[in-house]
């Protein structure tokens, strides 16, 4: 099951990737009432239980790889719980039971002030680096609305190429296969992400997750 990145913290210089947890659900829930995210996202505003559901389903299935995004600065200082560095999330969809070896890469980054300052960028490099190097990915998929002008720009930074549009969906799908020379680079662009493991990192002594 995914729960491979059940106790997995991934350290970069302006993000730190940590598994979705119940305590990042009451923060993922307000960020989801918004009506821009939902467009944005393509989802539906769920309510506060169906998040936790949702939450450990994140966890539980075989087909679905997620962590939350922190501000590293902030949450390496330890002054602030996860949930007060919380700036999105990056997911990782196996969406092809014939080919376990192709991923649909989503990224969010929900706090306003983050955007455009390089942290979707990271984040998104350092899960594509985890996909490849844990998960055995060699191909990567992105489905983003058409009108998220910034994101697609992203992606293409990234290498990605277009390959579909889909006017009903209102959506581009973009693509890059993963060479040799590919994944030289991805883990050139990584090599600086530490590994950390997330119960030593962040429980206080005597508290056990459940």
């Amino acid at each position: 099951a995914m729960r491979i990145n059940q106790n997995t913290v991934l350290q970069g210089k302006r993000v730190t990737l940590v598994p979705y947890t119940a305590a990042h659900v009451p923060r993922y829930h307000a960020w989801m009432q918004s009506e821009e995210l939902q467009r944005l996202t393509a989802s539906e505003p769920l309510s506060l239980e169906q998040e936790y559901a949702m939450q450990r389903s994140w966890r539980d299935d075989a087909d679905k790889c997620t962590f939350i995004v922190l501000d590293t600065e902030r949450w390496s200082g330890q002054a602030c719980a996860d949930e007060d560095c919380m700036v999105g999330d990056v997911n990782l969809f196996l969406t092809d039971t014939e080919d376990p070896t192709l991923g649909e890469i989503e990224i969010m980054i929900a706090e306003p002030g983050y955007r455009g300052r390089g942290f979707g960028k990271e984040a998104t490099l350092m899960m594509m680096s985890y996909g490849v190097r844990n998960l055995g990915i060699t191909k990567f998929e992105a489905k983003i609305g058409q009108e998220n002008a910034v994101s697609i720009c992203m992606f293409k930074k990234l290498h990605f190429k277009e390959v579909a549009a889909n006017s009903v969906f209102q959506e581009v799908t973009l693509r890059l296969d993963v060479s040799d020379e590919e994944r030289q680079w991805l883990l050139e662009q990584t090599n600086h992400v530490e590994e950390k493991s997330y119960v030593e990192q962040k429980l206080p002594a005597g508290v056990v997750e459940t």
